[in-house]
């Protein structure tokens, strides 16, 4: 049971002194019945809620695929930068969603933003074993001993050594290497540092896979949209 002017806060119809004045002009309806009470208890799952003759749908959480751009922190609030928070419209940000894991100030790609925090923890969890594809543009050739380096755990320039990840050499000349990098952590700058550990570096990084999901293509850097219940259920149930 919850009060019903968080619910209709949360869900964007307003803060709870505007919700209460809506409820003393008779503007909310519960289950057919003028709701006099802002501060009532309802079961929100169960209840038809209805604002100036509109039925709220709602719902406790949200999901959204967002193809994160560089320049944009992976935060929810940020004195400086612009985050990805900053990039949802208000009827997503009045959810207070938040970025599941991290991507580096300018590395772009695929990003999960979400208020449900079950999930959040079971995804970053390290010992779930969640894989994260990097597409990656090295500055140096990339060859077989890199394979083998990441394949057998980098050790890093604090100390750390990382979980074993898999390095899939793309393209490689005597410019650069194109790669596609899997780990199962999420180190701050880890893939960076990884490469930093055989002296070479990263000049492009971008996310393309997290778990079973896939990049959406067709989203332009900056743009999101919400997961499809089958994208959903493939989540949960890793």
């Amino acid at each position: 049971m919850e009060r019903l002017d968080k619910i209709l806060g949360n869900m964007g119809y307003g803060s709870r002194k505007e919700v209460k004045a809506s409820c003393k002009k008779g503007l909310v309806i519960v289950d057919g019945e003028v709701a006099k009470d802002s501060s009532m208890k309802i079961d929100p799952e169960t209840a038809v809620i209805e604002i100036n003759g509109e039925v709220v749908n709602y719902r406790k959480f949200i999901y959204l695929l967002l193809n994160k751009p560089a320049g944009v922190v992976s935060a929810t609030f940020d004195n400086y930068d612009e985050t990805v928070i900053d990039l949802l419209d208000p009827e997503y940000q009045v959810f207070e969603p938040f970025p599941v894991g991290r991507l580096d100030k300018d590395t772009v790609g695929f990003l999960l933003l979400t208020n449900d925090g079950e999930l959040n923890h079971k995804l970053i969890a390290p010992k779930n074993h969640v894989d994260k594809v990097y597409y990656a543009e090295i500055n140096k050739p990339v060859d077989e001993s890199d394979v083998k380096a990441f394949r057998s755990g980098i050790t890093i320039d604090d100390g750390y050594k990382c979980m074993p990840g898999d390095l899939e050499v793309i393209s490689a000349t005597e410019d650069g290497s194109e790669v596609l990098v899997t780990i199962q952590e999420g180190k701050f700058h880890q893939v960076k540092r990884m490469f930093e550990a055989l002296d070479k570096s990263v000049v492009y990084l971008k996310r393309v896979k997290f778990g079973p999901m896939e990049l959406d293509e067709s989203l332009e850097e900056g743009e999101y949209r919400e997961l499809t219940e089958a994208e959903l259920e493939m989540l949960k149930s890793l």
